[in-house]
């Protein structure tokens, strides 16, 4: 690339370690220097891949590089080529965002097929749970899927998600949701025309589960029977913040058929959603840059062998944001300290993000942490008050920020206290729940959002506010704030046919309307103000136990009328997950129940005739049930 003559930024080297060529699924780490003569800020490195044919897309955005004797040194870009073969275009882009100069470089990777022959080929990942099957090249205007099953024929077969076909190179697909040390057999099927045509069989055995990572122990309470529902033969469960598990899907008797760990991210690997692509959005502890803490600082969405398919760091976000406008969004480490009253910045990921708005748009929560004048929300102390709310931040397909809500100015009363005390510590243990207080050692922690929805309805967002015990449904279509704000002192009045002696929900999470918006409001009220307002000893049956609800909303009338409030029969202070499963049965997660030495999770499956599943394992932050790993709920 030519360089003007008035830049400071060069990059000066870009390298892969294995050179090219490789075969598809070979793991490549990228690594690229570059100088910054002027040395305004820091040097920070974006990273895109153009596939064969394709354009360029993010990989890797903005993250701060290491400066050693005048160079700086990327961090390492480790891809998985796991699409077509052919000539791959790598570009690193080195930019100083305090000055505004960058540069970049580009290099070309070629990837082999993994087919050479007239057979299929079967080929094991990073993950020993996950393959690649890759078969020859089918004729344009057909379409393509594997079919898997154990060798055995013990568990029915699994089918990807069909592929269009590229005559030039064969496809190659992900195949996860297997035991391990288990022999499968697997085969092609292409569609042409509606015309299906089997590809020749081949076996592959999977590996050991690796002896480095801890999986979470579990015990069949009540096992599947009769009355469960089978289909829906997989539980995905996200782990909770400080817990060291990864995240796993399990069989209905809980035999481990999937899962993710980073180690580097040994605290917080939090699966926040499945896709319906066959990966996953999660938040990981991490390196980011303006942020003066490791915690909860990546978003990154992988496929199902682990592998990088987009990530992006607070650093970057913050930059974006304030491009927008966003005046509550910079960076907390330059903060001067005591920080002055209207001081405020973003901190870390937090919590959910999802990907099912249009154009493959994702959205996220991160907190916001901003100084306000003695007294607010009752302070006491006479100093200034330290709060902690949120942001929802919408990230187009190639996760550059479009869309933002900050809770601080879009509508909400900041005035409004937390409805029970919550407080966030700094230097806490990652399982406080609590995104890190970056400005003060001790921050109220206002609305604790825990839970995104798009309603494709009308185009906007829903979000659960836990700690101010609020649904509130933001203008994503046309941007204006706030509409309405649903629970107790909201705008909505619950019409109690069952005369409930506390009717709303409370420190509620996994909030979404079913049927793809069209059903009723689904919310698991973990039910903390009840409970805290009942008082145990005075409860009646059910009322001092966690609940799903559902309920159906008139937002003409502003009435809301519940159609469900089913106990979960234990109490779950937080986190959890609720889904109406396809044949009329419920599945809950009670994520967080004390029992006396611990905190444990149960999976409950709940029919008409009673409880039909129910698996303890150790405390987990969301579950799903699905029918394999390709086709997660779709809410």
């Amino acid at each position: 690339m030519s360089v003007p003559t008035f830049a400071t930024v060069t990059v000066t080297s870009l390298k892969p370690s294995p050179k090219s060529p490789q075969p598809v699924g070979t793991t490549i780490t990228w690594n690229a220097e570059g100088t910054d003569t002027n040395g305004a800020g820091l040097l920070t490195f974006q990273f895109k891949v153009q596939p064969p044919g394709g354009k360029p897309a993010i990989v890797i955005d903005f993250n701060a590089g290491t400066l050693s004797s005048g160079t700086w040194t990327s961090q390492p870009f480790v891809w998985t080529p796991t699409g077509i073969a052919g000539a791959y275009e790598i570009e690193v882009v080195a930019k100083d965002f305090m000055s505004g100069e960058q540069a970049s470089k580009k290099a070309q990777f070629i990837v082999a097929p993994l087919v050479t022959g007239n057979k299929p080929v079967v080929a094991a990942t990073a993950n020993p749970l996950v393959a690649l099957f890759s078969a020859q090249a089918c004729a344009a205007g057909s379409t393509q899927r594997v079919s898997f099953q154990q060798q055995s024929l013990a568990t029915p077969a699994t089918l990807t998600p069909y592929k269009n076909c590229d005559p030039a190179s064969p496809l190659t697909f992900e195949i996860a949701g297997m035991y391990a040390h288990t022999t499968y057999i697997m085969f092609s099927e292409t569609d042409t025309r509606g015309m299906i045509t089997d590809g020749p069989t081949i076996t592959f055995t999977t590996g050991e589960l690796p002896a480095t990572i801890t999986f979470p122990p579990f015990e069949e309470i009540t096992p599947p029977g009769p009355g469960t529902d089978t289909a829906e033969r997989m539980i995905l469960l996200s782990p909770a913040a400080g817990t060291t598990y990864p995240a796993v899907a399990t069989d209905l008797s809980a035999g481990i058929l999937w899962y993710y760990y980073d180690a580097a991210s040994p605290n917080y690997n939090l699966v926040t959603r499945p896709l319906h692509d066959g990966g996953m959005l999660v938040i990981l502890d991490g390196q980011s840059w303006g942020a003066a803490t490791t915690q909860q600082q990546l978003l990154r969405q992988i496929d199902l062998a682990g592998n990088i398919v987009h990530e992006t760091n607070t650093g970057v976000i913050r930059q974006e944001l304030l491009a927008l406008g966003a005046t509550d969004a910079g960076p907390c480490d330059a903060i001067p300290q005591p920080p002055p009253v209207g001081t405020a910045c973003l901190g870390a990921f937090y919590l959910d993000a999802i990907k099912t708005l249009p154009n493959g748009d994702t959205a996220v929560i991160a907190d916001i942490e901003k100084i306000f004048p003695p007294g607010t929300q009752g302070g006491t102390s006479g100093l200034p008050v330290d709060i902690i709310g949120d942001i929802v931040i919408v990230l187009n397909a190639d996760w550059q920020v479009v869309f933002y809500s900050d809770s601080f100015t879009d509508g909400l009363n900041v005035n409004r206290p937390p409805v029970l005390p919550h407080t966030c510590a700094a230097n806490a243990a990652p399982s406080q729940e609590c995104p890190p207080p970056l400005l003060a050692p001790k921050a109220m922690d206002w609305i604790h959002a825990n839970s995104l929805y798009y309603w494709p309805t009308d185009n906007d967002i829903v979000w659960s506010l836990a700690n101010q015990n609020l649904v509130v449904k933001i203008d994503y279509n046309n941007g204006t704030g706030t509409v309405w704000q649903m629970g107790v002192d909201g705008d909505f009045t619950f019409n109690n046919i069952t005369n409930d002696p506390y009717p709303w929900f409370s420190n509620q999470n996994d909030v979404y309307f079913e049927n793809n918006g069209i059903g009723p409001l689904s919310v698991l009220d973990n039910g903390d103000t009840r409970i805290a307002v009942l008082g145990s000893p005075g409860c009646m049956p059910n009322d001092c136990l966690t609940r799903g609800m559902a309920l159906t909303v008139d937002e003409a009338g502003l009435t809301v009328t519940p159609v469900l409030s089913q106990s979960l029969r234990v109490y779950s202070p937080m986190d959890g997950s609720l889904q109406m499963l396809p044949d009329g049965n419920l599945y809950f997660l009670a994520a967080t129940v004390n029992t006396g030495m611990a905190d444990d999770s149960y999976s409950f499956e709940f029919a008409s005739s009673g409880t039909v599943l129910n698996i303890q394992g150790p405390r987990q932050y969301r579950g799903w049930r699905m029918p394999d790993l390709y086709h997660p709920p779709t809410y």
